[in-house]
């Protein structure tokens, strides 16, 4: 029998690791060098196809050995990448991570600490407390709590979870109130956690109405409820933030509960020049954070916070062989309660090793460098001629279509650019028309990169 593989951990692991993280990184130049741009031309067919030759048999007799396999797999998955570091790139809340977070990330999956027992986590177990004591304090002061998530989707769920539990031990069910322009996730977890149907609160220009959120839970104390309100800071489609401290207001008149779903906004916090955006923030009773987002972080880079600790009481949960009674009692930390997930990667060390290594003012820096990029894109449009603008960005997100086309061209456009290879384009629905969209989330991006953009949507000819 051979010798087994080696081990990325223990006092060999680092020797075993370098030589095949050295084909890696030649496999992703490679693979960057045959893309030749923000994504691989030919469409799904075709990047399927050249999957499939570099690929042949995934599992056969005798294995290939590791340096082939990574030579053939990693440079076929980085020449058919769609790579957010390409400026060019620039469809989706989908951030070209640091390299400095994508080395710390690394060192996580060696080591492969699972996060839901101490005497599998020690210090990555510490780490985390540190890191979410940070996160709460940034966002709402002292006395507050932060669980690490896999994003928005999750915190938002888990948002409704709590508020659900809370307004249970009173007796009452909890009724959500969202706005039009909420994630979708939010329903969806009013759904999954077996919830009334949200009221949906009129969201004219893209931002919730305090006007008819007040009129909502004005008519609503009939139904004996818990209101929960879920506002939101950066909407997907246009970055749009709600008025936040109005609705604070709203609901401390009305002892409604508010969820901020701040995945993208919440990095605006990092900058002194526009964390004011997020004024009323720090009232809210939870916060979802998306820091693989404004926060340069690989996927996946999540927390919710809340501002009273007694609230994360409702995931306690007990399994003998990861956090005994005994144990907790002598002084082992319980990490089972900090997630409804049982295994869970130590994301926090990204994170904090991204926070000491930049500091508030390097990631501020970042985040007003990409709003820096939106708001000279969105000059660009609005001094061309072919071209109309949805409206000045709120943070990094640009709305845009040539004018006078029709919301199918708007759709043809996108397409054509993702065949070819050339751009990556979002698409957005407001106001009852079609919106082309950029989302700028790289800080190297150039003025020429912006004007590139506009030369390929305006060359991009009707079918």
């Amino acid at each position: 029998m051979s010798s087994p593989p080696p081990l990325a951990g223990g006092p060999q692991g680092p020797d075993a690791l370098r030589p095949l993280l050295a084909t890696v990184l030649d496999a992703l130049a490679a693979g960057a060098e045959a893309r030749g741009g923000p994504l691989p031309p030919g469409g799904p067919e075709a990047v399927a196809a050249r999957v499939r030759e570099a690929a042949g048999d995934l599992l056969p007799e005798r294995g290939t050995g590791a340096e082939e396999a990574l030579r053939a797999l990693v440079g076929a998955v980085g020449e058919g990448a769609a790579d957010p570091a390409d400026p060019l790139c620039a469809a989706h809340l989908h951030c070209p991570p640091l390299a400095v977070a994508v080395a710390a990330d690394l060192a996580a999956s060696a080591l492969n600490p699972s996060m839901d027992s101490w005497d599998q986590a020690p210090a990555a177990s510490a780490l985390e407390a540190l890191l979410t004591e940070a996160i709460t304090t940034e966002v709402h002061g002292d006395g507050g709590d932060a669980l690490i998530t896999t994003g928005g989707t999750e915190s938002n769920q888990l948002a409704l979870l709590l508020a659900r539990e809370r307004a249970a031990a009173h007796g009452h069910p909890v009724h959500l109130l969202v706005g039009a322009n909420a994630h979708h996730s939010l329903r969806r977890a009013a759904w999954l956690l077996g919830l009334p149907e949200p009221v949906t609160v009129p969201a004219p220009a893209g931002v919730l109405d305090p006007a008819a959120l007040d009129e909502a839970l004005t008519e609503l104390p009939g139904q004996r409820g818990h209101f929960l309100v879920a506002a939101t800071a950066g909407t997907t489609d246009a970055g749009l933030i709600d008025p936040l401290t109005d609705i604070a207001d709203l609901c401390a008149t009305h002892g409604a509960r508010l969820h901020v779903d701040a995945a993208y906004g919440a990095g605006l916090l990092f900058s002194d020049t526009r964390r004011t955006k997020l004024h009323g923030l720090d009232r809210a009773d939870s916060v979802a954070l998306d820091l693989h987002k404004l926060g340069w972080q690989p996927a996946a880079a999540g927390l919710l916070t809340v501002r009273d600790r007694a609230d994360t009481a409702a995931l306690r949960h007990r399994a003998d062989y990861l956090n005994a009674d005994d144990d907790t009692e002598a002084g082992l930390p319980d990490l089972l309660g900090r997630s409804l997930r049982t295994t869970r990667r130590p994301d926090a060390l990204k994170i904090a090793v991204t926070l000491k290594a930049l500091g508030r003012t390097g990631l501020g820096d970042l985040v007003d460098q990409v709003c820096d990029h939106a708001r000279e894109f969105a000059d660009l449009v609005a001094d061309h001629p072919g071209f109309e603008l949805y409206d000045k960005p709120a943070i990094s997100t640009v709305l845009f279509r040539p004018a006078h086309a029709d919301d199918d061209h708007i759709a043809h456009v996108r397409r054509k650019l993702l065949i070819d290879g050339t751009a990556v384009l979002g698409r957005a629905q407001l106001d009852g028309r079609r919106w082309l969209k950029v989302t700028l989330l790289n800080p190297h991006t150039r003025p020429e990169d912006l004007a590139a953009l506009l030369t390929l949507v305006e060359g991009t000819t009707p079918r």
